[in-house]
């Protein structure tokens, strides 16, 4: 603190004298290596600054793994997400039942607050809706929660407890299609509900496919609900 408070001291005295400031102290242990070089960063400092941007970063403390990333660029962040993630979606939704014993409806790899973490949908035994956040790095449970304000879906519950293929099964047969960010149960194709699953692939292609809840046959979304129209290759 002491080594701060002089050199913006210093600093500014240079600035009232007329003169100029080419270097800057970031820390106490950078400060002279930063201003010997004129208060430019070395070029291996710089690339490894750039990797760091690339790809998340996972830091573990207390049993939990934090996955940080870097939202430097919106068309490969969730192919980024989806390659940082060390607990599979079918991963997610065996540890969320562990949490919550009943039927995970809703899996979604989510980077939105400080790390990346899986959130799950759980329509428990108790017969309540459970929201559970799980860490995307070890499967550990960080929140979980009655989720007090759903409105009570016939519909939904029904499809849930009738489904025969649950969610994990679901994301294992969609994951010949890249690796599964998003899992959910959903009633509003055709006469069964089906599990819509969302994927990317390496190039960063994204993918919405269907897995029927009762047989488990895997077909690629409709044309109006899918975001890339280039799905070729699963089932029909």
């Amino acid at each position: 603190m002491k080594r701060h408070l002089v050199i913006a001291t210093a600093a500014a005295a240079a600035l009232i004298a007329g003169g100029t400031v080419t270097a800057a102290a970031v820390s106490s242990d950078a400060g002279s290596a930063n201003a010997a070089s004129g208060g430019q960063l070395p070029a291996r400092t710089a690339a490894h600054d750039a990797g760091s941007q690339a790809s998340g970063t996972a830091q573990v403390q207390d049993g939990r793994s934090s996955i940080r990333m870097q939202d430097d660029d919106a068309n490969g962040q969730d192919l980024r997400e989806a390659n940082a993630a060390k607990v599979t979606a079918p991963d997610a939704a065996a540890a969320a039942r562990k949490a919550v014993p009943g039927t995970v409806t809703a899996l979604d790899l989510d980077a939105d607050r400080p790390g990346l973490v899986w959130d799950a949908d759980v329509l428990g035994k108790d017969g309540k809706w459970h929201e559970i956040t799980l860490d995307a790095g070890n499967g550990r449970v960080l929140n979980q929660h009655v989720d007090r304000d759903d409105d009570d879906d016939a519909q939904e519950r029904a499809a849930a407890r009738n489904a025969r293929t649950d969610a994990a099964a679901a994301a294992r047969t969609a994951a010949s299609h890249g690796k599964v960010t998003s899992v959910e149960l959903d009633d509003e194709h055709g006469t069964k509900a089906a599990w819509e699953v969302e994927t990317i692939t390496k190039d960063g292609k994204e993918h919405k496919l269907l897995v029927d809840s009762q047989s488990g046959k895997l077909s690629v979304a409709p044309a109006d609900d899918s975001d890339d129209d280039d799905n070729d290759g699963a089932d029909d």
